[in-house]
């Protein structure tokens, strides 16, 4: 029983030894280190990935979401500010100051609000800009400010909030829409080498042929062999 036991084990040793040796010998030829194939190698297939080609679009001006920004949507968003702030007119204070009125006012403006010295130093009003780059991080607009919350990323939701926010106590003028300049000259210039063009040579023929006067079929011919047909 002790030398079949012994047998068996010698060759499940030596079977782990040629299958370590083979390990080996395969990974330094086919360099399974070094991610590189032998010479002369090549890659069954690759895969194709899209190039990057910059960042992400910044999307439509702030002037352009405000024309057609809704005050229920923003109203609907609001309502994630409501654990910390009231908009009512004479709503108390919560963990932040009451909102109405705030837009178009002095920024760290309300009265009986302790603010943080990031706002009471920052100076200037909530114009529709500031209150936009307010939403959209708050730490970055004051750094040190005391408001937890991390912002909005969603460039509508933050036009919707500012308008549902300026029906509770005005706001001042909203910024134009940027024009669209690039589309009108790009319109010009194709226009503008359309006209400089100089028509084919079918365009051309086109144009005598339209201009010219054409004979009728039976008209009379002076040519010699010609019939002459009254």
């Amino acid at each position: 029983m002790d030398d079949r036991f012994n047998t068996a084990a010698g060759w499940v040793l030596f079977a782990g030894i040629v299958a370590l040796g083979s390990s080996i010998a395969s990974g330094m030829f086919f360099h399974a280190d070094s991610g590189e194939l032998p010479e002369g190698a090549e890659p069954g297939y690759f895969i194709e990935g899209e190039a990057a080609e910059g960042g992400a679009d910044a999307g439509p001006d702030l002037g352009t979401l405000l024309a057609s920004a809704d005050a229920a949507a923003g109203e609907r968003v609001f309502a994630k500010c409501t654990a910390c702030h009231t908009i009512d007119q004479g709503g108390a204070n919560g963990i932040g100051p009451n909102l109405y009125g705030t837009m178009g006012k002095a920024i760290a403006g309300h009265a009986g609000f302790a603010y943080s010295s990031a706002l009471t130093d920052k100076g200037g009003e909530w114009t529709w800009e500031a209150m936009d780059a307010w939403l959209t991080s708050p730490r970055a607009f004051a750094n040190g400010t005391k408001m937890s919350f991390a912002g909005l990323s969603k460039p509508e939701d933050r036009a919707n909030v500012m308008e549902f926010m300026a029906t509770y106590g005005g706001a001042p003028a909203k910024p134009e829409p940027a024009a669209p300049e690039a589309e009108a000259e790009e319109g010009a210039e194709g226009a503008a080498s359309v006209a400089g063009e100089e028509p084919s040579e079918a365009e051309a023929a086109g144009a005598m042929g339209a201009d010219e006067p054409v004979a009728a079929a039976n008209a009379a011919g002076d040519n010699e062999g010609a019939t002459k047909i009254d």
